[in-house]
């Protein structure tokens, strides 16, 4: 239930004078007569003394919300003033205080379709809308409508973001997953990396805090060091840049935190070990014409003075990536033999890159505009195909959104953008699905190569066809690109749709020469005998004769028998279904909508009385409780949304938990009879068994117990590691 207040409090009406003075100032570039006047109406409709005491779940006036998202969408983004009169609209539609068409007639066509974009948006996070639900296609059709509707919600995450230590701990957890697995790599693929890399910092500062906090307090103790070391890299390439009477600027950036994990991660390294924590990088205030030529001037000039590594050139001036980031980025070995990378680019290529889409309204006749248009009419093919189910759509749209690109030419010259690693066969899909369902191989150069021939920067690409030939399953392991994919699994599917049509007529046939009728009950019954996974597959290896029909009759001669003999043995006993061991009702409470509830503790991650927990509604009926810090609960939030329920502790009881805890420390003589006795001492924990593995002075141990609550394992692990020779105690089951 949303908090509300009757009250506007001091603070408040000065936060909302100061973002409503803020947002003028900030759209005073682009607010010409006519469009100052429709801004201030906007305004003058959000800040309505009587309609303005609506908050959100976190206790904030929409309002404030609603100014925020307007002033980061003109400041940080960039956009104009549609944008920034929708995003203030927005929640005055959806508190049903000005209707769409009062929109519509006070402001323009496009101010009123973004915004009943942006309504649906919400709407269709009402119904509790997961990744992995149907309606989230809906969510994501409605965002390539307008690219516009997908900036605001980007902007209104990242607002989100910034504020959400004002949540509660689970609605944290969920909107961090969800913002990691979607929206920052969608501001990515947009071009919008300084809202991306924002964005990916603060999913990390909530679901893996102590990384985040350890990261930032390293980069702090060495911010001095780095600054001295960028200082010297630096000052020669100032001066002679300057000597060429190039106009510029150049500096140090230290990367983000969650780049600098990821690091550690993919290297397997300590912090000290990671080198690359800073890019240097070059802006020139170029004239459009001399755009290139100045970028590789500095270029020279940079690999003249430092031993450039040629593997890690990436020119994205020449052929700009598909959102339009333009770029030049080289690798040198700096002072000290470090690799230093360095990014070239002009103040246009620069605010390109940092508000992505955005700029292109500013700079219009990018290179990169024809590609991100492209893009999004493939998003939208994708899309408005019945046939797709949001669970593949998500995965191949995602396959899109991070992703490093190839360029490759049609016979004719025409240049195609392509994910790195795609094959002859996704070219093939990207000229027409047709080309892509008869392709038999290619032709690059004077060269025939087969289908799944991975293609390179500058290949000259020619499809070779054949009539006969049709999709086959195995090509979902060639293609890469989601439109290839997406094309591919939706011709499997008719032609997989025939062959089960076909199975069903020829079963049809046999069944009414049998004296037998076709039901649901007997079609059950064959499916799960033969052992099949669904009726689609079972009428599909009909068709292709992989089930012989003769084992048909015999089971279904067996099954007339059988029943005539049941008929008189026929008791209840077969209807009462057996009760499964369940915790005591008063231990947890699940959900307060849900009644007489079977649910069990996950083995995963063996949540105790004290943990903080979640429900998951299993595939196979009931609850499992799940702990926050599960491994898997990442994956269960973000796919599964709609199968998380509320679950918290009521009362202890007299249960009893298991836990597994991982002790690492030295091998010496005493140390296991040492942790015993600890144990043995705690009169609530009990061994369940306890496993050592020794390995060149070193011991690991695994230690299952039974505990009563949280409590009482925190306290054991606090004195287990007091143990001398011990170094770390971790619970097993922990992300």
């Amino acid at each position: 239930m949303k908090p509300t207040s009757n009250i506007i409090e001091k603070s408040e009406r000065e936060q909302i004078l100061n973002l409503y003075k803020e947002l003028l100032r900030a759209t005073s570039s682009f607010r010409h007569t006519q469009d100052a006047r429709l801004i201030r109406k906007a305004l003058n409709v959000l800040v309505n003394e009587e309609k303005q005491l609506s908050r959100n779940n976190a206790n904030e006036l929409y309002l404030i919300e609603s100014l925020e998202v307007a002033l980061l969408l003109a400041k940080e983004i960039g956009l104009g003033r549609t944008a920034v009169i929708c995003a203030l609209l927005y929640q005055p539609v959806l508190q049903k205080e000005i209707t769409e068409e009062e929109v519509r007639s006070n402001f323009d066509e496009q101010v009123a379709t973004i915004t009943t974009g942006m309504v649906k948006v919400a709407e269709l996070y009402a119904k509790n809308t997961s990744i992995q639900n149907e309606n989230f296609r809906k969510l994501m059709l409605t965002f390539a409508q307008d690219i516009r509707v997908v900036l605001i919600i980007l902007a209104d995450r990242l607002r989100l973001m910034r504020n959400l230590n004002l949540y509660s701990r689970e609605d944290q957890q969920r909107i961090s997953s969800e913002v990691g697995y979607l929206y920052a790599p969608m501001a990515h693929r947009l071009g919008l990396y300084a809202v991306k890399s924002e964005m990916e910092d603060l999913v990390m500062k909530f679901t893996n805090r102590e990384m985040y906090s350890f990261i930032a307090k390293k980069l702090n103790e060495t911010k001095r060091d780095r600054d001295q070391y960028i200082y010297s890299f630096i000052k020669p390439l100032k001066e002679e840049l300057s000597d060429l009477g190039l106009k510029f600027e150049i500096k140090g950036r230290t990367k983000t935190i969650h780049s600098i994990w990821n690091k550690i991660k993919n290297q397997e390294t300590e912090f000290e070990q990671v080198f690359d924590l800073f890019a240097i990088r070059v802006i020139l205030d170029s004239e459009p014409k001399n755009e290139k030529a100045e970028c590789w001037q500095v270029y020279s000039v940079v690999t003249d003075k430092y031993q450039p590594n040629p593997s890690r050139l990436r020119d994205w001036i020449s052929v700009p990536k598909s959102n339009g980031y333009e770029s030049l980025h080289t690798t040198v070995l700096g002072p000290e033999n470090k690799w230093v990378e360095v990014q070239i680019r002009t103040e246009r290529m620069n605010e390109v890159a940092e508000k992505g889409l955005a700029a292109h309204w500013k700079y219009k006749g990018v290179k990169g505009e024809k590609g991100m248009d492209e893009w999004l009419a493939n998003v939208r093919e994708i899309l408005e195909n019945p046939e797709l189910n949001a669970i593949d759509f998500i995965e191949d749209f995602k396959l899109d959104l991070y992703d490093e690109e190839v360029f490759v030419f049609t016979p004719k010259g025409d240049l195609r953008r392509l994910k790195k690693g795609a094959t002859v066969l996704d070219f093939a899909f990207e000229i027409h699905s047709e080309v892509g369902k008869k392709c038999v191989g290619g032709r690059i150069g004077n060269k025939n190569v087969p289908i799944k021939h991975v293609l390179k920067n500058g290949d000259h690409v020619e499809i070779m066809t054949s009539s006969t030939q049709e999709p086959k399953k195995d090509w979902l392991n060639i293609v890469v690109t989601s439109k290839a994919k997406s094309k591919l699994k939706q011709s499997l599917r008719e032609m997989q749709y025939k062959e089960a049509e076909l199975g069903r007529e020829m079963l049809i046939r046999r069944l009414k020469n049998w004296k037998h009728e076709l039901t649901d009950q007997l079609l059950n019954q064959l499916v799960k005998f033969f052992g099949f996974k669904t009726n689609h597959d079972f009428m599909r290896a009909i068709a292709m004769e992989e089930l012989d029909l003769v084992r048909i009759k015999e089971f279904l001669e067996k099954e007339d028998k059988k029943e005539q003999e049941d008929d008189r043995e026929r008791s209840a006993k077969n209807f009462v279904a057996e009760e499964e061991d369940l915790p005591d009702d008063d231990v947890l409470m699940i959900d307060r909508n849900l009644t007489n509830v079977d649910y069990k503790l996950a083995k995963c991650c063996n949540p105790i009385f004290g943990d903080d927990i979640f429900g998951f509604v299993a595939s196979s009926g009931g609850i499992r409780i799940h702990r926050h810090t599960c491994p898997n609960a990442y994956d269960m939030k973000t796919k599964f949304g709609y199968r998380v329920v509320r679950a918290e502790w009521t009362s202890a009881a007299d249960s009893v938990y298991q836990a597994t805890l991982k002790i690492i420390g030295n091998d010496d003589i005493g140390i296991v009879t040492n942790i015993s006795q600890v144990i043995s001492k705690e009169p609530k924990v009990k061994i369940r068994s306890l496993a050592i593995d020794s390995h060149e002075g070193t011991f690991e141990g695994t230690l299952t117990i039974f505990v009563d609550n949280i409590e009482s394992l925190n306290l054991l692990v606090k004195k287990v590691k007091n143990v001398k020779g011990v170094h770390s105690v971790s619970r097993i089951g922990a992300s």
